[in-house]
This record gives C-alpha cells, structure tokens and sequence, in this order.
C-alpha cells in the first residue's frame, strides 16, 4: 500500500529486537519467522552467507560451548550495540575480514525487513536508549543506511514505552516512571502526563548496565569460583585474552542459571563434559547446585544500581515513589522477581499491563504514524495510474474531533480524472464515517470524529454514478489521547563547550544555553561572548581556534571538561575565514540539535561580519587506550589517599574506594574487551567527579582566607584608582561576601572570587599594559625581538603615552603588537587556541 508516513518502527536491542508497523490505525508486531515477537540480535557467517536470530544465536551457543575445549575462531556475534560508536572490530574467519558493530546491527535491520512481504519499506523509526551518547546514535543511523532504508529517525526507547502504554490505560495525568532494563544498557526516564499531553521531565541511565552484567555477575560470582574450587584454571584466569573468552563462554550456563530459577526455588547446573580443560589437562565438570537466595544474592547489587538511578531522577525532582502514577517496565530482565520485589519495596509497585519485550517497538511505530515521508520516497511508492490524493491532518490530539483536508494531486496522476469526485473518509471500527464529500485539486476539509486511543481511517473515492475509483492512499492514523509526540523527545544529556575560564584561566565544561538536559527537541543553543586568544591569518591552516564539544550529565556544568564525553573537536582555520581576525575578537556560537540529534554549528565573528558553517561528522568512533585507563585508576587511588589525610568524612570515602576497587576488578577482567573498558571509563568519571566534590570540603577554610585577601586587594586598588561608580560595586561585592562566608558556600564563593579577580583585572589592566611595556623596555635585549626596530619603535610609543596619563583603550593595541614580535616561545604560556569565556 502507498504510505506518507513512515509506519514502521524497531526496537534494535542488545539481546532481542522486534519490527512493527502501523495497520488499521494499530500498531502490529510482525511475527518473526511467522512465529515469534521478537529475534536474537545475534548474526553469524558460515562458509554461505549470513544467518541471523535463532539459527545464528544456536551457532553463538554451539562456539562459545566448543571455546572452553579448545581454540576456536569465531563466527558468530551477540551484545554488538553495547559497542556502537567504538573502534571495536569482530573478525570472522569465515569471511576473512573485520566488521565493525554498525555492520553487524546492518543485518540486523535487514532481517528484521525482510519479514515485511506484502511492500517494500525504504524509512523507519529505529529506538536507542536515552542516554545514548552522539556518537552511539550517528552509528545507528550508519547501521540504518547499511541496511538500505534511505530515511531514518531515531527515538528514545523510554519514549517509545511511553506511548505505546499511554494508548493503552487509562491513565492520562500525573508522573510516569519508565524503568528500561535491557539487555545491554539502563534507562530511567520520568515522564510528565497532563491532560494526555506527554513531556519527558527528566532522564537518567547508565550504557553499560543491563542483563550483559548479571550473566558476567553469575560466571565471576557463582560458575568460576565453583570451577576453582575443584579444578586449577590459574594458568586462563591470568591471562587477560584466554580469561576474556572464557567468560563469555561460561555465559550460557549462566543464563540456564537465570531463567530456571526464574521460576524455580534450586537447579542444579551439571555439565559432564564440553567445559573445557583445566591446567593439568584435566576435563573440567560442573555440578553445582544454585538456590534463588544465591542467585538474588549475586544480582541484587547491579539491580540495585539501576534502582538507585531511577530513585536520584526522583529526588531531583522532589518526588517520592508514592507521587507516581505508574511504573513501567522495559526489557527481558525486568520480568525477574528480584527486581520486581526490589522496585515494588524502594519505590512503587510496578505496572505489568505492557509486554516488556514488545512495547519499545510498538511505541516507534506509533510514533512512526507521526512522521512523514520524504516527498521522493513517496514518489518512489506511487502506482500513479491511481488517482493520488493528499491527506492532510494533525498526526496526535488530545481532541474529540479533527479537521482533515483532502485534495486531488492532479500532477501526481496519470490516469484519467473523473470531472466529478468525492470522497468518504470511514473510521475502521465502522461507527463514524463523513459521507461522501465532493473533492477537487484545490482541497475540502472534512471533520472527522475519534474515538479515544488509535483511530484508522479509511479513503475511498467515488464517481457521480456512485462507481468506486482506485485511489492512493488508502489510509490514515490519528492518535487520540496523546499530545505534542512531536516534542515530547528531549536531550537526556548537557551540551556543552570546552573553555578557559576568563577570570581564573581554569579549563572547563561550559553549558551552552537553550542546550541544557531535557530541552525539548529540536533545539538551539547559543553561547556568546567568547573570546580568541590569538590573531588568526586569513589563509593560514595553521592559525586556528578550537571548539571541543562536549556531552555531560546532570551536574556537568563547571565541571573539568576531561570529565564529559567528548564529541568533536571543531577547528576554524584561517582558511575558513576572509579576512585577519585580531586577538581577544568575540565570537558567538549557535548549536543547532535536530529532532533526530543531527548536530549543526554557526560560529559568528562579529568583527568581520562572518558566519563560519560547521557539520558535525557522523562517522566519528571512540577508543580507550588501556594504559591510560589504568594510569587514570590509579591517579584516582591516590586522591583517595589524600582524601583520607584531609579527614574528610570516612564513609563517603569508605564508599568510593570501594567504587574503585569495584572499577579495579572490572577493568582486571576486561583489558582487552572495548565494551567492558568503556563502562570502567563511564563510571570512573563519576567517580572522580564525587572526589573533586568531596575535595572542596576540605578547601574553606583555606579558600575563606584566600577570598577575604582577593576582596581586601580589591579595595585598596578601588582607593587607590576608583571612582563613584567603582565604589557601589565593591560596596555590592562586599555584601555578597558576607553571605557566603556566613554559609560557608564554596561554590558560589568561586563564582564571587572570580567576579572581584574580573573587576580588580579591568581597574588594573592600565597599569599591568604600563607594567608590561616598562619591563620589555628595561630587558630590550633579553628578547629575541622579529623586528626589533619595529618593537624598539612601539615601546617608545608606549613610553611616550604612559608620560601623558594614559587609558586601556591607549596601550592595548601597542601592547598586543610587541607579543606578536616575540617568538612563540617568549610568549605568554597557554593554549591559545581554546576559546576565552
């Protein structure tokens, strides 16, 4: 059938995805093999071709079981979407080459196509978790082109939950809680709901929590030490390559481990052979006998760190679990009873009215039904000796009633056009239909009466003798209940630039406003007035400024930059720009972040009336060197050290050395896993964060007297050089003082400090340019001048001006002309190169 919206949604998951499309104005599952709801994302290579879901999942268990035996090269491929946007590869021996994870989603996606027979889809709506960092998303929508769908969007899987379980309650005011535990990542998602109107207030999660961890969490907890016991395997579990596939080997045996006691109070775990070897040689057997007490006891932890996310989204947002209206569960391992106990005892009893497994996908489609084809894919899909018709009408209303237009696209058409048309437009549960209405090529409108939730429309055109016309399209879906789909998606994460700070030099995550967490997309963000801290030359590569775009979670704001996600480095060159840019010129910037988080970005140098376009790449990845990652544990180790001389207080640090030490023993069975590196990085940046916020504890009585000298400077030189003016704003500053240090407010007292630093530097910078020019007079030949005539020339400039009681406006410029004579080295030390805020 001809189509103007794209219909169709995925739910592209770690373990399992599913595909469904909009038919009748319903959003259907389409049946996997026929059979089933969803498909393992699981693709395998054999010496014919590809295989995917079931048959390549049987492969995955028959490799990973003949790996403990002996060493195999593998061909089969799970839990690729935990490494989306990385460097990672998988090598397949039976194809000889490298894939990279966006390859492996690609067939994936083309799988899950190809159980569409009846028509041919060319767009999707394909979901990503919430917290799914710039690159992770720009991979999927590689992965989508791979797979040959010319256009997709992507959507927020909590969202996608959302509204598939809004259509069906009755629920239509109050908080929501999505709690989206997948196979590889966590979301928690608090959604807003007044009036059927749906906005996502706030978001949390982790990318690297999901069901991925409680099966490692069994192998390393309950398998491998039951191993050791009886057998000695020191000779795999000291080498980080052998330990990593070993691991993952003993992954099925946990999740046989998992889902019998889902519903079992003990199993017993008896594998007499095809557990591989142990370092005498000896064939490794496994009885063991599990209860669900064990089991709870080694899954409760991770559990529990997606249950403390969810329970810090609502006290941000002064809410308690009573306050909400229904909690929704995501994700295969939300049916365990463990996490359904935990929820229902920490926050709420959870709502268990939506398929876990199928409601992600469901939601894209209906979202699907919101969103309109490009017009050359329409194109692409016309039978135009049908009388092509256009439908227009809002997509989503939390109204009774709604107006549609249609008219006769007598362009579009090759067929013959009746001289009289109508139309009649019938709801498919047959309780309303229009009439027949007569239609032209300029419009009618028509107003169609809904009912609540999903409605399907059907078009049929007709003669003056009443004879049926074929036409297309056929159908159309209203949603009824849910309000503004089109902007209830917003940023789950801070976008920001890298800056040096003006006032302290200090480098930083700047927040750039209209950019902030939850905005709604799409969305602009500007940040105006920075500063460059050098001249650039028109034509020059290599004069640049650089803007290091970054992604940070709640909180980021001021944070060190190194703690954020970086995402870009964009570099504007002298050869971007048409003219000479002086040193300190302003440039202001414009972000643009689109409904599906394509990035966009303006830069705007007033002095030369020049706008400098900028794309964010999407094919960018990210690695972790391992060293590094190793070197950074351990700087972290040491801060904790320090912390403990400080006396800061013993449990808050007792529980981030127990953080590092948990990080420590991550990252020791994961040094040569990108997936597992990448959750060590995300968690050790939370880390340090909570030790920079424990560090400035110790830092007020130091700081106090510090603010106290910077403020007592200040006055003096106000004494010394102010006027009137000058004086209401020391006056102000003093005020401000006394507030923060009757709090004892470290943070605002660094803001205060670098407001008096700002304001003593701009009453002082006359005699700081004085100070400059007298020293560069008095060591004239200490420096190794370009033109020394030139410099000798402006510093007798200088000279002559400071005898005649000189402005800023009067030194400035003679003093930016001597630093450009002085050879890099003589230079003021810095990066020069990062924008000044």
């Amino acid at each position: 059938m001809a189509r103007t919206k794209i219909d169709y949604g995925i739910d592209l998951g770690t373990t399992n995805s599913a595909i469904s499309r909009i038919e009748g104005g319903e959003a259907k599952i389409i049946k996997v093999n026929g059979l089933d709801d969803t498909m393992p994302s699981c693709i395998a290579y054999n010496k014919k071709g590809v295989l995917a879901g079931k048959k390549a999942f049987a492969v995955y268990r028959s490799e990973q079981e003949a790996s403990l035996s002996k060493d195999i090269e593998p061909n089969a491929f799970i839990e690729f979407k935990r490494t989306m946007g990385t460097d990672k590869r998988y090598f397949s021996s039976n194809l000889d080459k490298d894939l990279s994870s966006e390859e492996l989603s690609a067939e994936v996606l083309k799988t899950l196509k190809s159980f569409v027979t009846d028509e041919a889809v060319n767009a999707v709506v394909i979901t990503v978790p919430a917290v799914f960092k710039n690159n992770q998303i720009d991979a999927t929508r590689r992965a989508a082109k791979l797979a040959g769908f010319e256009h997709a969007e992507v959507l927020q899987e909590p969202v996608a939950a959302a509204i598939a379980y809004g259509l069906d309650n009755n629920k239509k005011d109050g908080f929501w809680l999505v709690f989206d535990f997948g196979g590889g990542t966590f979301d928690a998602a608090l959604l807003k709901v007044e009036d059927g109107i749906m906005k996502v207030a706030d978001t949390e999660g982790d990318n690297y929590l999901g069901g991925k961890n409680l099966d490692l969490a069994i192998v390393d907890e309950i398998i491998i030490p039951h191993i050791q016991k009886n057998f000695s395997i020191d000779d795999i579990l000291n080498d980080d390559t052998k330990k990593l596939k070993y691991r993952e080997a003993l992954k099925s045996f946990a999740e046989e481990l998992k889902n019998e006691l889902s519903f079992k109070s003990e199993f017993n775990l008896y594998k007499e052979e095809g557990s591989g070897t142990d370092d005498d040689g000896e064939d490794i057997e496994i009885d063991l006998t599990v209860t669900q007490a064990d089991l709870e006891k080694v899954l409760s932890p991770i559990f529990q760190k997606a249950v403390d996310i969810s329970k810090k989204l609502l006290e941000r947002n002064n809410l308690k679990g009573s306050s909400l209206n229904s909690l929704i569960l995501v994700g295969g391992p939300t049916f365990s009873p463990i996490i359904r106990k935990m929820l229902e005892k920490q926050i709420c009893k959870p709502d268990t009215t939506v398929d876990p497994m199928t409601v992600v996908s469901k939601g894209a489609a209906l979202y699907a039904s919101t969103v309109s084809l490009s017009n050359e894919i329409i194109d692409k899909g016309r039978t135009k000796g049908k009388i092509q018709i256009e439908i227009g009408h809002e997509a989503s209303t939390v109204e009774m009633e709604e107006f549609v237009t249609l008219k006769i696209l007598v362009e579009k058409t090759e067929g013959i056009i009746p001289e009289k048309v109508f139309a009649e437009i019938a709801r498919n549960d047959k309780a309303w239909s229009s009439g027949k209405v007569e239609i032209n090529q300029i419009g009618e409108v028509i107003e169609t009466q809904l009912k609540e939730g999903k409605n399907g429309f059907e078009v049929t055109l007709f003669d003056d003798k009443g004879n049926i016309l074929e036409s297309e399209p056929k159908e159309f879906t209203i949603i009824q209940g849910i309000g503004g789909l089109n902007s209830m998606q917003g940023l789950t994460l801070n976008w920001g630039i890298e800056i040096k700070k003006r006032e302290t030099g200090k480098i930083e995550f700047r927040q750039v406003s209209g950019l902030e967490q939850n905005k709604s997309l799409p969305a602009t963000g500007t940040a105006n007035g920075l500063k460059t801290q050098k001249q650039i030359r028109p034509g020059m590569d290599n004069d640049f400024i650089k803007i290091p775009l970054y992604q940070g979670e709640h909180g980021a704001d001021g944070t060190r930059a190194i703690y954020n996600e970086h995402v870009y480095d964009i570099i504007i060159s002298g050869a971007d720009l048409p003219a000479l840019l002086p040193e300190n010129s302003d440039v202001d910037l414009m972000i643009n972040i689109d409904k599906s988080q394509k990035v966009s970005i303006q830069a705007y140098f007033p002095y030369l009336d020049h706008t400098a376009e900028i794309d964010v790449p999407t094919d960018t990845v990210q690695s972790v060197e391992t060293n590094w990652l190793s070197n950074e544990i351990r700087k972290a180790k040491g801060s904790i050290e320090e912390l403990k001389d400080e006396g800061i207080n013993a449990d808050k640090v007792q529980k981030i050395e127990n953080d590092i030490t948990e990080l420590e023993k991550k990252f020791d069975n994961s040094k040569n896993d990108v997936d597992g590196k990448q959750e060590v990085l995300t968690n050790l940046r939370k880390t340090l964060k909570t030790i920079d916020e424990l560090s400035e504890t110790t830092e007020w009585p130091k700081f106090e007297e510090e603010l106290k000298e910077e403020f007592y400077r200040l006055e003096k030189a106000n004494k010394d050089l102010g006027n009137e003016k000058t004086t209401q704003i020391v006056n102000h500053l003093r005020n401000q003082l006394e507030e923060v240090i009757k709090n004892q407010d470290i943070k605002l007292g660094k803001a205060l400090a670098e407001e008096i630093h700002s304001v003593f530097f701009q009453m002082t910078l006359v005699y700081q340019l004085i100070n400059f020019i007298r020293q560069h007079n008095q060591n004239f030949g200490s420096y190794h001048w370009k033109d020394s005539n030139r410099a000798r020339q402006l510093l007798n400039e200088g000279l002559q001006q400071i005898g005649e009681n000189p402005t800023t406006e009067d030194l400035h410029p003679i003093v930016i002309d001597l630093i450009n004579l002085l050879p890099d080295i003589e230079k003021p030390s810095g990066d020069d190169t990062v924008l000044v805020g």
